[in-house]
């Protein structure tokens, strides 16, 4: 039987986490597509991994909760029986932008749960497995990459707590880059910019003028596929030397210009 390099992309039944999927599933990857709500949108994707030639298992789990994470992990080594990356991408966004002043602990709660928290933890229990599996085969070095946000370092104090996830993730890359080095386990963090999914879709009319008036060099929308052809690189190794190093997927937003 083929043996399949296998993914965990978290938050992947849409937007940039279905586009990873898909892109891992036409390199011939074993797919754990998890959700929470939307099943249907799931098997959407699911259905894509296996028509672009890789293997697909559905996993509803809420990344905020231990015992969800637990199972995820379990699930991926009992269907595929390893696990070669994982993809950091479940996020949620703020219920309602508030003033820095006015910001609720609920929401802080909430968005540091999912954006942080829950990669963090799940990224420790991910490392723990590819550290076995590296020992049993040195050949077998696992990936891992978080999806963060150019709310990394760009401040909306309209969503402060957001921001503040998005840029502890920026230091949990660089800290589990340190760690796992020695383990063979390479970890990026890639930084999308203003991207069209269901997250930009309440301020679209706000991103489009902004796009439009050169707020980034490359005057477009970033495309879920952008950030998908990052994570390919990454797999396809065309970085051996390379770990904690952040990419930029934001059509240059980061530049400083005059």
């Amino acid at each position: 039987m083929t043996e399949y390099a296998a993914a965990l992309v978290t938050g992947s039944s849409r937007g940039i986490g279905r586009a990873i999927a898909l892109a891992l599933g036409r390199l011939g990857q074993s797919v754990l597509v998890n959700y929470v709500a939307n099943e249907a949108a799931a098997r959407e994707t699911a259905a894509g991994i296996e028509r672009a030639g890789g293997r697909a298992h559905l996993c509803r789990a809420d990344v905020a909760r231990p015992e969800d994470r637990a199972r995820m992990v379990d699930e991926m080594i009992r269907r595929f029986g390893r696990i070669d990356l994982l993809v950091n991408n479940a996020g949620v966004a703020v219920a309602e932008r508030r003033d820095l002043l006015d910001a609720t602990e609920e929401s802080w709660d909430r968005i540091l749960g999912t954006n942080l928290k829950g990669a963090y933890f799940l990224t420790q229990r991910v490392a723990r497995e590819m550290i076995r599996q590296h020992e049993a085969d040195p050949a077998r070095r696992g990936k891992i990459i978080n999806i963060s946000s150019l709310s990394a370092y760009a401040s909306s104090t309209d969503r402060g707590e957001y921001c503040v996830a998005k840029a502890g993730m920026a230091m949990m890359t660089q800290l589990f880059a340190d760690r796992l080095a020695r383990h063979g386990i390479q970890v990026f963090e890639i930084r999308p910019g203003i991207i069209q999914t269901d997250m930009t879709l309440p301020v679209r009319a706000k991103y489009e003028a902004q796009i439009a008036g050169g707020l980034t060099p490359m005057r477009r929308w970033g495309e879920p596929e952008d950030v998908a052809e990052a994570v390919v690189a990454i797999v396809r190794d065309h970085l051996p030397f390379s770990t904690g190093e952040v990419i930029h997927v934001d059509g240059g937003f980061h530049l400083r210009r005059l």
